[in-house]
């Protein structure tokens, strides 16, 4: 298990808020806990009625039961898209079904972890989100992901003018992103700085004329079939 005290510590800088929404008392109350011991971490919201947690709360991660008893977590998904898109949402479930995963990837959800994982896959999914990863569970990446982003594409094609040039590092940026890295993940394997990828993001959503890294890998993907 990481060292809470000092994995990545020195690369946390900036602490990511956390809201739970979660309405089994026993696991939101020890999720918190060992959450709690991360200095990079802050619960600063946690509860059941995920209404009154996102009504008071500007969170950058949002910790969503997928088996609310109210039955009502991808609306509340969804609700949390529309009022704050900046906030990324991570559902937990034991075995999730492909189509309902489908459906909360499309009203902008970023991540997925079992709630048989380790606490260290959790962390790192919760890290990895907030710097703008998709995570999806082991048992359904690759396939999946390829059938997201080909829903994706059919469901509103990009507008991409075969003139567009890419450079090879964007390039490079794109396939990256196509795997579901994020960018520190993608500033390590490119060995350049992660403002640097940030920057590489942002020409390649301009030059595409996207606005989502999912809608990034979509163009991969399709790339990829077409050639």
């Amino acid at each position: 298990m990481d060292d809470p005290g000092t994995q990545e510590s020195l690369e946390a800088k900036s602490v990511i808020t956390v809201a739970l929404i979660e309405d089994n008392r026993l696991i939101r109350e020890g999720l918190v806990a060992l959450l709690s011991q991360y200095p990079d971490f802050k619960v600063i919201s946690e509860g059941s009625n995920g209404e009154t947690l996102l009504l008071k709360d500007n969170p950058h991660v949002v910790l969503l039961d997928f088996g609310l008893r109210k039955g009502d977590s991808l609306r509340l998904a969804q609700k949390v898209k529309k009022e704050r898109p900046e906030t990324k949402v991570i559902v937990m479930d034991l075995l999730p079904v492909q189509e309902d995963l489908v459906e909360f990837v499309h009203v902008g959800v970023s991540g997925f972890i079992m709630k048989d994982a380790t606490l260290d896959d959790l962390v790192h999914a919760i890290r990895s989100v907030a710097e703008g990863a998709h995570i999806l569970p082991p048992e359904v990446t690759g396939s999946l992901f390829s059938q997201i982003a080909s829903q994706a594409v059919s469901k509103g094609r990009p507008r991409v003018l075969n003139s567009v040039r890419m450079t090879p590092r964007e390039r490079e940026v794109i396939n990256c992103i196509a795997e579901g890295m994020s960018n520190k993940e993608i500033a390590r394997t490119l060995h350049i700085a992660t403002h640097t990828v940030k920057s590489h993001v942002r020409n390649v959503m301009e030059k595409l004329t996207l606005h989502t890294r999912l809608q990034i890998a979509a163009y991969a993907h399709r790339e990829a079939d077409d050639s």
